[in-house]
C-alpha cells in the first residue's frame, strides 16, 4: 500500500491514496489533496545524493567543459559520486522552494529515490534489492553557478532550506519489480523539458546499494537519490515544476521568490 504523510487539522497524519485525487487519513477521513498541507512521505534518516550518474547528463555536461573537466567527468564513470544532504532541505509535495536572490541558473533534477527498508553493511549486488523497502519521487534543485567547480557539489548548492522535495508516495518495492526499467519526464508550466529512463544509469539501483554498505551501514529510513537525466533549464520564481516517474509518482513543486528574515 502507498503510503504518505499530510498535515490536516493541525495534526500530523498518515494516509494512502484514496479516488479522485483525494487522501485517506489513517483515521479514515477521506479529505481533498488541496485540502492538506503534504510533508515527505517518510522523515529520512541519513541523505545520499548521486552526482552525474545518468551517462546522458554527463555528456551534457562534458560537451560544456574544457578538456580538464571531461575527463573528470569521464572518470566518474568507475565509482559513485555521492555526498550527504541535511534533513533541513527536504520539503513534502507541492511545497514551495525559493530561489536565491543570487542565483544566476537553477535548475530541478527529477529523481527516482530509494528508500532502504533493512540494516545493509556489506551487501552484494544480487541481493540488495532485498533491503529496499520502496521507493519515491525526488526534485533536487540545483544552483549551478554556486558549484565550486560546477560539477563537484557543496554545501550552498545542496543542503538549502527546502530544495529538496520527496513525495507524494513511498511506493512499496513489490509495486517496482524493475527499478531500471522506469521512464522520468519534468514538465515546467505543462511543457515537457526533460525526459529520461533509469536503465540510462551509470550506476544501478543495486551497485548503489553494493557500494554504500561496502563503505557504511545502512539503516531503515536511509534514502538514495539516484540522480537525474538530461535536459535541464533555468526555472523562475513562479514556475511549476512537475517531476514524475513512472509507476511511482508525480511531484508537484513552485518556485518562490526569496525571502531575507527580519532581524531579531
Amino acid at each position: 500500500m502507498r503510503q504518505g504523510r499530510v498535515v490536516y487539522g493541525g495534526a500530523v497524519h498518515g494516509c494512502t491514496p484514496a479516488a479522485q485525487s483525494g487522501v485517506r487519513l489513517a483515521d479514515g477521513r477521506i479529505v481533498a489533496e488541496q485540502d492538506v498541507q503534504w510533508l515527505a512521505p517518510l522523515e529520512p534518516r541519513t541523505i545520499f545524493t548521486l552526482a552525474l550518474n545518468y551517462a546522458d547528463h554527463a555528456s551534457e555536461l562534458a560537451a560544456k567543459s574544457s578538456k580538464e573537466q571531461a575527463t573528470f567527468l569521464q572518470a566518474q564513470r568507475s565509482e559513485p559520486v555521492v555526498f550527504l544532504k541535511a534533513a533541513n532541505a527536504v520539503i513534502g509535495h507541492r511545497g514551495l522552494t525559493r530561489r536565491p536572490r543570487d542565483a544566476e541558473f537553477m535548475h530541478y533534477e527529477c529523481e527516482l529515490v530509494v528508500v532502504i527498508g533493512r540494516e545493509a553493511r556489506n551487501v552484494p549486488r544480487a541481493d540488495a534489492l532485498q533491503y529496499v523497502r520502496g521507493y519515491t519521487v525526488g526534485n533536487d534543485y540545483a544552483i549551478r553557478n554556486f558549484l565550486e567547480p560546477y560539477y563537484r557539489p557543496n554545501l550552498r548548492v545542496k543542503n538549502r532550506d527546502g530544495a529538496t522535495a520527496l513525495g507524494p508516495w513511498l511506493v512499496p518495492a513489490s509495486e517496482v519489480p524493475d527499478p531500471q526499467k522506469l521512464r522520468l519526464t519534468t514538465h515546467v508550466n505543462g511543457k515537457r523539458v526533460q525526459e529520461g529512463t533509469t536503465a540510462d544509469m551509470i550506476h544501478d539501483v543495486a551497485s548503489l546499494i553494493e557500494y554504500l554498505s561496502g563503505i557504511m551501514t545502512l539503516s531503515p529510513g536511509d534514502v538514495i537519490l539516484t540522480g537525474t537525466p538530461k535536459g535541464s533549464v533555468d526555472v523562475r520564481p513562479g514556475d511549476e515544476v512537475v517531476c514524475e516517474v513512472e509507476g511511482v509518482g508525480r511531484l508537484v513543486n513552485t518556485l518562490v521568490e526569496d525571502w531575507t528574515p527580519a532581524p531579531r
